[in-house]
């Protein structure tokens, strides 16, 4: 078989697509035989067969161990393994991980699969393999060992379990110290090693909090030998280079991956144990200070002169180039700045001098951020080809975290430190490199830090001394009159509209901005124009300002009039860019959103049409669309308004195939969805013959969510608004509007329609069940609520069945009498309809969202309750949870093996306790306890201060404690807040029925838990 794969293998590589097909089938089929594991791990081993090929068969290996080896594939079923191959394979495997072969890749791949297996059978089928890797590290050669740290380095992310690391952690972090320190191996063996010891941080992040003062003691003791080595690298220097080479040495690619991964080890150190790093902050603050004003003249000449390739990683994932070394430097000059030893020390220095500007360290950090912020030639000529690349930057959401980009957080944390002392530093290092006509990049990188600094200052409400702003706006004007430096010129625009916020005096610059938009010759500096304006119309100068607000929307016309658009489709940053430089313009005054003579509308239309696939345009546009119809409630206005959209709104609808994914067609129905729900009352003459044929079309032919959602939103608010004008409506088939509502909801409560896309139906069933009543609707009522309970016993998904509950719950609340009958007169796959609805009801009554639709639905159980009905008294339903005895981890096999038990209650009883909780949540105390809760955890950090003065900025999400917090946060998000009208009526219900005994109340509260008399009791103390 061995001689047949290895011809597979070789023939999943070919170029030609139809024989790597056939190959790649070939190779799923072989999977089925016994010998297909073992038949790759011999491939592998043999080191005449090519490497792509070993590679190839340890890749499709790893892959058939990952869905196989376990035995339990949630994913599919399971090709079987027998134990005899098993115990074959493991040694094979890490054979080739361990062996002395040179070839990286191979050994990578094994030690990937080496991971795989030891994630299903460490320690308990491989009880040999940790104690073989820490035999190997120290006594291997440099090939074993690469392959013995990516092993061991797997193991510690991935498959020990805390007491195994427990168990083991001393021999662990010995073998990798004695690793790294060995200066005889090569400097990427040695990050290799670091890479580990940075990995059981991870662990030991976990355990602490069972086993604090071991973990801490360990810590501690490992720390003494740890911290004078990552000393040592951050003070080894590196080779010196050729001038004349215009890329990175090889001699420095291990020195920089050893470096960098000392530094990221110090970082999580901080996030795990701060206060074991505190103490040595001043010596790594001073270190990499120095290093990184070394390393200026290199990261001049590789990024900002030429075109150096960076952000580059090994085979093994480790990142070795000299801009990601920067990147980490300066991050941790930004964690450190937050370190009282080193606050203390820079205090000193600040408080010897008059004033801040004169003193040298904040003057040098001034220089160091303003160099290492400097734009590099690579995004130079890629801001020329893409101008979204640029604008992303602007934005605060370009994908790659860069120098430029770190130097403007350390100078922002710098800046909640010092505050205005900061920005009086940048100044004064600023305005030299203009008195000196230093470079245009070095002039352009203070003006992109003065940026950053005064968004945060404005972003805190912090002020910023008229003086210094007023220096700043002088050199402004210098650098938007540098005709040859667009990117300076387009930085001084940008930084004046900021300026306006805070300086009257800037606004002088707003109209010159304006008209920069069309007649600047930089396309560049045209959209940072556009940026600009923005900042220019937030400072509020501009209030009601109609000249100002239609020169902006006629600057921002002119140039869209001169692009094609259909090439700026893909422009997301530019889309978005527009779209709220467009907004801010409208907020001047809305009512230009109805005129004829500024095409702001208009122009917002456009850029949906043209953005309909960039969800933050969309989103931006639909929350001005629904601003603006808000502002318009009078008839009017409102009617002004719909003359002016609704030919645009229905014109997205007339496409042919309205069943196609189409996201302008998404978009035109989230407006109409918006233009009904705040439309005026009655609605214009001719709304509904212009609106409802177009949205029946989409909601009869369409199975999309996104269309269907907003769709049938758009049809109950028609009817909630005027529901004369609906029911009184006919089509060109001549059916009634009656007619046509109910046609749309029995589609939506059909199987074809999905629960997601279905979620609205019941709130246009129960709007129409309202306005047309029993009178109009007739037959069609019943048959329209077995529907309803038809759909109800399939749903799954939680907003379709609160849609579908809150359809009876309405009714209930004038009628309840008559939704017992009907529900008791109906069968639902062969169960009575009562027992189906008020299960799923009862079930799912905690899990509602939205205020009113809580308060319908508690009103609506507590006269179901009142009712005492027979009929409902004998409806058995889910009671509560019956907790587990075992405290087994239940996988998900095991959950659809052994699914949970709940008690069988009388609904009656049911109802009390769902009314309990919800006036538990409806009183705030959920929230209360989760604040106090929250509130103890913070005096126990207090009480355990680790010495740094704030929380960090980064996210760790390997760390245990992470975990923890997010899955609180997660709790917290589902916090319901005080609700005093629901509290109100569920108190003066209780209270009633305990006093006047309503529906055998005394005998349901004494088939209540204890916690949930305890609740009540609590509210009758209170009365």
């Amino acid at each position: 078989m061995e001689d047949q794969l290895v011809q597979v293998l070789a023939n999943t590589q070919l170029a030609a697509e139809g024989p790597r097909k056939q190959a790649e089938i070939d190779l799923k089929r072989a999977a089925k035989n016994p010998a297909f594991p073992l038949s790759l791990a011999n491939i592998a081993r043999h080191s005449s067969i090519p490497v792509e090929v070993r590679q190839s068969a340890l890749s499709a290996l790893r892959l058939f161990i990952e869905r196989n080896w376990s035995g339990d594939n949630d994913d599919g079923p399971v090709i079987p393994i027998a134990d005899s191959v098993k115990d074959q394979i493991r040694p094979m495997v890490l054979d080739v991980a361990l062996n002395t072969e040179d070839d990286k890749k191979i050994k990578t791949a094994a030690s990937y699969t080496v991971g795989k297996i030891a994630n299903a059978d460490f320690p308990d089928q491989w009880p040999s393999l940790l104690p073989t890797l820490l035999d190997v590290i120290p006594n291997g050669s440099d090939n074993q060992l690469h392959g013995a740290l990516i092993v061991l380095r797997d193991l510690v992310n991935d498959s020990l379990s805390e007491d195994q690391f427990f168990s083991m952690a001393r021999d662990i972090v010995k073998v990798v110290y004695d690793a790294a320190i060995n200066e005889n191996r090569k400097p990427i063996l040695r990050a290799l090693a670091v890479t580990v010891f940075q990995g059981c941080f991870d662990l030991m992040d976990t355990v602490k909090e069972e086993y604090h003062q071991e973990v801490q003691a360990f810590a501690e003791e490992a720390m003494k030998g740890w911290f004078p080595f990552f000393l040592q690298t951050m003070k080894l220097r590196l080779p010196n280079r050729d001038p004349q080479s215009l890329s990175q040495p090889n001699s420095w690619n291990g020195i920089i991956a050893l470096k960098l991964q000392v530094v990221k080890c110090l970082l999580k150190l901080k996030l795990v144990f701060a206060h074991l790093l505190l103490p040595e902050t001043p010596h790594f603050f001073q270190a990499i200070w120095e290093e990184l004003s070394l390393l200026e003249p290199a990261h001049e000449q590789l990024y900002i002169e030429n075109e150096a390739q960076g952000r580059l990683e090994d085979s093994d994932g480790l990142p070795y180039t000299l801009d990601f070394l920067i990147l980490e430097e300066l991050d941790f000059l930004n964690s450190c700045m937050r370190a009282p030893p080193v606050r203390k020390e820079l205090e000193a220095q600040l408080s010897t001098y008059p004033s801040a500007y004169e003193t040298p360290w904040l003057l040098d950090l001034m220089k160091l951020m303003s160099s290492y912020a400097r734009i590099t030639r690579e995004e130079e000529e890629l801001w020329d080809i893409d101008l979204s690349l640029y604008l992303a930057e602007e934005q605060s959401v370009n994908a790659n975290y860069t120098p430029r980009t770190a130097c403007g957080d350390l100078l922002i944390k710098l800046g909640e430190w010092l505050n205005q002392k900061a920005l009086e530093g940048l100044f004064a290092y600023t305005k030299s490199l203009f008195t000196e006509d230093a470079s245009w990049r070095k002039q352009e990188a203070a003006l992109f830090l003065l940026n950053m600094l005064v968004n945060d200052f404005l972003d805190c409400a912090k002020s910023i001394p008229p003086e210094i702003s007023q220096a700043y706006l002088d050199l402004v004007n210098y650098a938007i009159n540098r005709q040859g430096e667009p990117l300076l010129r387009a930085r001084g625009y940008i930084v004046a509209g900021i300026l306006a916020q805070s300086n009257e005096t800037a606004a002088t610059l707003m109209d010159r901005t304006i008209e920069a938009i069309t007649a600047e010759q930089s396309e560049l500096v045209q959209v940072a124009c556009i940026k600009a304006v923005e900042g220019f119309l937030q400072s509020g100068n501009a209030a009601g300002n109609q000249q100002i607000q239609a020169k902006v929307v006629n600057a921002i016309s002119q140039w869209m009039a001169t692009r094609d658009m259909t090439e700026l489709e893909d422009a997301d940053d530019l889309l978005v860019t527009l779209t709220e430089a467009l907004r801010a313009a409208i907020k001047i005054d809305k009512r230009v959103a109805v005129s004829n003579d500024i095409p702001a509308l208009d122009l917002l239309f456009l850029l949906a049409k043209h953005g309909s696939t960039n969800w933050q345009v969309t989103m931006l546009i639909c929350e001005e669309f629904e601003e603006i119809v808000k502002t318009m409630p009078d008839p009017p206005s409102y009617h002004a308004l719909c003359r002016k959209v609704l030919p645009s709104l229905t014109g997205a609808f007339n496409v042919a195939d309205v069943t196609s994914n189409n996201p302008l067609i998404t978009f035109a129905t989230e407006l109409m969805a918006s233009l009904t729900q705040y439309a005026s009352e009655p609605l214009p003459p001719g709304f509904v013959a212009t609106t409802l044929p177009k949205l029946s079309r989409l909601l009869m032919e369409s199975s999309e969510g996104d269309i269907l959602r907003p769709g049938a939103e758009s049809v109950k608010y028609l009817l909630a608004h005027d529901h004369e004008q609906v029911l009184n409506y006919h089509d060109e088939s001549n059916r009634s509007g009656l007619e046509v509502c109910l046609l749309i909801i029995d589609r939506l409560l059909g199987p074809t329609v999905e629960d997601n896309a279905a979620s609205e139906v019941g709130g246009l069933a129960a709007e129409l069940v309202e306005k047309a009543g029993h009178a109009r609707l007739g037959p069609f009522l019943p048959q329209l609520l077995q529907a309803v309970a038809n759909r109800l016993a399939t749903a799954q998904t939680a907003p379709l069945i609160q849609s579908l509950i809150l359809v009876f719950a309405r009714l209930s609340l004038v009628g309840a009498h008559d939704v017992v009958d009907f529900l008791s007169t109906i069968q639902i796959k062969n169960e009575n309809g009562l027992q189906v609805v008020l299960g799923k009801w009862l079930e799912n009554s905690v899990n509602f969202a939205g205020y009113d639709e809580i308060r319908q639905n508690v009103i609506a159980l507590s006269k179901l309750f009142s009712l005492n009905d027979p009929r409902v008294v004998q409806t058995l339903v889910k009671g509560d949870m019956i907790m587990p005895t075992s405290d087994r981890i239940v996988t998900r096999s095991r959950s659809r093996e052994n699914p949970d038990q709940y008690t069988v209650i009388p609904a009656p009883l049911k109802i009390l306790k769902v009314l309990i909780e919800e006036l538990l949540s409806a009183s705030g105390m959920e929230n209360a306890a989760s604040l106090a809760a929250a509130a103890m955890a913070d005096l126990v950090e207090e009480n355990d201060d680790d010495g740094w003065e704030d929380d960090p900025d980064t996210i760790d999400l390997n760390l245990g404690s992470v975990k923890n917090d997010l899955m609180s946060f997660l709790e917290a998000s589902n916090m319901r807040h005080r609700d005093d009208e629901t509290q109100a009526y569920l108190s003066e219900f209780f209270l009633t029925a305990a006093r006047d005994n309503i529906a055998g109340f005394a005998d349901w509260y004494n088939s209540l838990t204890e916690e949930e008399k305890t609740k009540l009791n609590k509210l009758s103390r209170a009365e």
